[in-house]
């Protein structure tokens, strides 16, 4: 019998001032940054059983639980986030076993969900950052969530677990911090941003920033780029699912009439149903904060990482770690080659590590929507 976490709230941590200020690979200085998070579980007396869950890019915080509310948002948190983003796989005894273990997830810097990110006041002049917000990395969003893992005193993680663009994260802190880790779970993911995946990222690249009301950034005081951001969404959204799904989930709609195609007439459901995906997503999120994540992921490689440190092995001091790697057959936005790639790598530095096939129709988002896939799995990961 499992259990949920019922009601939750989001917490908040500050760290860094002006004299001391969180400074990203790029040089951009941020005088103080505030780090949006939840815990579910307890921290126990010795600290040795935290485990650190990465969401996905236009994920957030809220990984369990009901949340019907974040302070200073400005009505992003929509109902459709209400219910944390991996909640089957969260609570007694499920996947991640509250009764055993705590787990914390925390919005991405550069977000849009409570952690300082572009929609945030900068304090030089009391308005969002907009354009002004620095270019970040995986690496500084790791970085920004270490003072969290100093606040609760944890030295140690039981495991890392990332799901997409959050497996990524896990990897990133798996190899820069290998003393810091015993376990790393990652779920859909890659060692580096893919050809295909780089072009689809600067398709959305390009859907937000030539809309007119872009504005450079800065469209705080407008209505943002509401359309460019709904494309970038739409272009996004044909990779998550099997084809054979989307029209499976199109057919019980209604064709609806699209009142910004002035010479097309939208006639099928399918159309109606991507354009939907489009419209909802921009009641939710920030548009300077997905550029800011997809940027960050087009810049994500280990091989360059690893050549900078001296051309070794990218898993070279890893060898303490344990990896179970999670691989979608269907998935059309980390193909399974990305995976055996990281598996290649683990090899090839003789760390010890599993890999599992999930066998979906689901495609990418399997990992959101079948938590029995991987419960047994992960379950038995963590145990060991």
């Amino acid at each position: 019998m499992t259990k949920g976490v019922g009601t939750v709230e989001t917490r908040f941590l500050d760290f860094g001032s002006a004299e001391a200020p969180f400074v990203t690979a790029d040089g951009g200085c941020l005088p103080g940054v505030t780090l949006a998070y939840e815990t579910y579980g307890r921290l126990n007396e010795d600290r040795s059983n935290a485990i650190l869950l990465f969401h996905a890019l236009s994920g957030s915080q809220h990984a369990a639980g009901i949340n019907k509310s974040v302070p200073g948002l400005e009505g992003r948190w929509t109902e459709e986030v209400h219910v944390g983003w991996w909640d089957g796989f969260i609570g007694s005894g499920r996947a991640l076993d509250t009764d055993k273990y705590f787990v914390l997830c925390a919005n991405y810097l550069g977000g849009c969900y409570g952690t300082t990110g572009p929609a945030s006041p900068n304090p030089a002049t009391g308005k969002p950052w907009g354009a002004a917000f620095p270019r970040v990395t995986v690496h500084d969003m790791i970085r920004s969530q270490l003072p969290l893992l100093e606040h609760f005193g944890i030295a140690k993680l039981k495991a890392v677990v990332g799901t997409s663009l959050g497996g990524m994260m896990a990897l990133d802190l798996a190899v820069k911090y290998p003393e810091r880790v015993t376990n790393v779970i990652t779920i859909g993911t890659g060692l580096r941003a893919h050809g295909l995946q780089q072009m689809h990222n600067l398709e959305q690249i390009i859907a937000i920033t030539r809309d007119p009301d872009f504005q450079g950034g800065d469209y705080y005081d407008g209505t943002g780029p509401v359309k460019g951001l709904a494309l970038a969404r739409m272009i996004s959204h044909k990779t998550f699912l099997w084809a054979d799904v989307i029209e499976e989930r199109a057919r019980v709609g209604i064709v609806q009439p699209e009142i910004d195609l002035p010479w097309y007439q939208i006639s099928s459901s399918l159309e109606s149903y991507m354009l939907y995906q489009g419209r909802k997503f921009v009641k939710r999120f920030d548009a300077n904060s997905y550029l800011r994540i997809i940027d960050a992921w087009q810049q994500f490689d280990l091989y360059d990482d690893a050549k900078a440190r001296g051309g070794g092995l990218i898993f070279a001091e890893c060898q303490s770690q344990r990896y179970l790697v999670f691989t979608i057959d269907s998935d059309c936005c980390f193909y399974p080659d990305y995976q055996a790639e990281i598996c290649a790598e683990l090899k090839r530095a003789h760390v010890p590590h599993i890999r599992l096939t999930v066998h979906s129709e689901k495609g990418h988002d399997s990992f959101l929507l079948e938590p029995k896939l991987y419960t047994p799995h992960l379950a038995y990961a963590l145990g060991q």
